[in-house]
């Protein structure tokens, strides 16, 4: 579906957020209806702040973290990255720039099935150009330090679903990334095994300063996060 907001707005600032999104609007043109989902968002966050996006389905929220993962655009507003409007980036710029300064992680996991633990880890490592000694170093340490060492070598189609969740969540800090964003990354595991995930994101969240946004109806993993916001008719607002 295609947009149907013009994009004619004036640039605003981005202050001091390490993260700041400037009204920020979506719409679909759905049948020549237009739908507008999100109707300017604006967003402050700090490196190693964590924020759930909490709220019921279909009010915008995955809609919002794909536009802050640049896998998708608005219609119109700025998403600024340290002070720069990464939206002005042509595609393949904005493609680099994602490669290296965001990590995803989804409710479902999106492994290859015919790789390994290890080699799905290094994949970031290896498109953004390492070598393959320093790709694997990098995934073997996280790997390790998400607590799958016994299990580098394993295909990851023989890995319970935790510990695939844990090696979608190696993969996407093998980069370093300054953002991590996830989509329910609990969505589709048991009550042990989200717990396990929950931990881990808030320790590495620490440990990296990782800006870490959650999109999640799990009201434990939201209770762990420094904020909570939700989108209602369009605009984001603090949620209690």
């Amino acid at each position: 579906m295609d947009n149907c907001l013009p994009n004619n707005r004036p640039s605003t600032g981005a202050g001091d957020a390490f993260l700041a999104v400037r009204d920020l609007h979506k719409s679909y043109n759905h049948n020549g209806t237009c739908i507008e989902i999100l109707k300017g968002i604006n967003l402050d966050i700090g490196l190693g702040e964590t924020v759930a996006v909490v709220g019921a389905s279909g009010i915008g929220k995955s809609t919002l973290l794909h536009i802050l993962g640049t896998l998708d655009r608005p219609d119109h507003g700025n998403l600024y990255f340290s002070g720069e409007d990464i939206l002005k980036y042509n595609d393949e710029k904005l493609a680099q720039f994602r490669n290296t300064a965001i990590g995803f992680v989804f409710q479902f996991h999106h492994l290859l099935p015919e790789f390994s633990t290890l080699e799905n880890a290094m994949m970031p490592a290896l498109i953004n150009g390492w070598g393959k000694i320093a790709a694997r170093e990098g995934a073997e340490s996280i790997l390790v330090r998400v607590g799958l060492k016994e299990r580098l070598n394993h295909q990851v189609t023989k890995l319970s679903g935790g510990e695939q969740q844990r090696v979608a969540l190696a993969r996407a800090l093998v980069m370093k990334p300054d953002i991590l964003l996830a989509d329910e990354p609990t969505g589709n595991l048991d009550q042990g095994n989200s717990v396990q995930v929950h931990e881990l994101l808030m320790q590495l969240n620490q440990e990296l300063r990782t800006i870490l946004v959650v999109v999640t109806h799990n009201r434990e993993l939201s209770g762990l996060m420094s904020r909570q916001v939700t989108i209602i008719d369009g605009v984001l607002v603090e949620s209690d």
